[in-house]
């Protein structure tokens, strides 16, 4: 594949609401450490080179962005960086991020924010990407209780003008149909990739049939998770992308985009070069017979 002329452009488009994105966005998880695995105590990224990539992926053609005001780590915050390069925004750049989980000062997490914590959080959001109201905010789920107290509250800050759009993360169908009780779902995030969930293939298919984006993240790291990628690439996932001239991410990627018009992608990276190999990701297309091979990895489930 020829990466550097490439844009975003050439994964198709979905309408995250009345928004329109390009189906390769953009996660910036890593964009507040160095090296491409998560820790909150690794050591912050280089503030220009960060600055520079999402600068970069704008000019390539990235309108969604995935953010949340628990990224950072010392020194760093992913909103914060996303407002001192992209401010003024676009008027095509949607920012998606999330609430309910939350971080003190020092990075130890907080799992569960309460309905009323919940407004701080989005504020808070609001504050650091320097915006009026958010395009899209994701209530993230822990555990399988009831979500409708969390996602009334978050209903009521979006009938107020602080939010256009909810979705919701790390969830069940039955989450979903809880909150679409409540008020529209547009989105649904959740771990997802080549033998990464393969139980959830079906919940990909309810959300297709509503309308619903599914937005799966962990899609280029398969078994790493949040490590980043495992580095232990199944000999078939590998010959598919010799095929191609491409990478392993990079046919991980374009499976995810092959599960469906309503499936996007939000891999995320620190790394020029990445991010350019991840957008071209969107323009590669895989025969039935490499779709075969790559889907029975999945249903393996397996390291892959």
């Amino acid at each position: 594949m020829t990466s550097e002329t490439i844009t975003a452009a050439a994964s198709g488009a979905w309408q995250i609401g009345d928004l329109e994105v390009n189906r390769i966005g953009f996660g910036a998880m890593r964009l507040t450490q160095n090296g491409e695995a998560f820790a909150a105590d690794a050591a912050p990224s280089d503030r220009g080179r960060a600055i520079s990539v999402l600068r970069r992926a704008v000019e390539l053609g990235v309108n969604h962005i995935d953010t949340a005001a628990f990224y950072f780590s010392p020194r760093r915050s992913a909103n914060e960086l996303i407002n001192r390069a992209l401010a003024p925004y676009p008027d095509d750049l949607v920012i998606t991020t999330k609430v309910g989980p939350g971080r003190d000062p020092s990075g130890e997490w907080l799992p569960y924010a309460t309905p009323q914590q919940l407004r701080g959080q989005v504020e808070e959001n609001l504050r650091q990407l320097g915006r009026d109201h958010l395009d899209v905010v994701n209530l993230r789920i822990a555990g399988t209780g009831s979500i409708a107290e969390r996602f009334g509250a978050l209903a009521e800050l979006r009938d107020a003008g602080l939010i256009r759009h909810l979705g919701i993360s790390n969830v069940t169908p039955e989450h979903l149909a809880e909150a679409q009780a409540i008020a529209p779902v547009v989105c649904v995030q959740n771990p997802y990739g080549i033998g990464v969930r393969p139980e959830h293939d079906e919940f990909l298919r309810i959300c297709g049939a509503q309308g619903v984006a599914f937005v799966p993240f962990f899609a280029i790291a398969g078994a790493g998770r949040e490590a980043g990628a495992s580095g232990a690439d199944h000999d078939e996932l590998l010959a598919v992308a010799r095929a191609h001239e491409a990478s392993a991410a990079q046919v991980r990627l374009a499976w995810t985009l092959h599960r469906g018009p309503h499936v996007l992608a939000i891999p995320g990276t620190g790394n020029p070069d990445h991010l350019v190999a991840n957008v071209a990701a969107g323009a590669l297309r895989l025969t039935q017979d490499e779709l075969a091979i790559l889907d029975r990895l999945h249903q393996g489930g397996a390291a892959v």
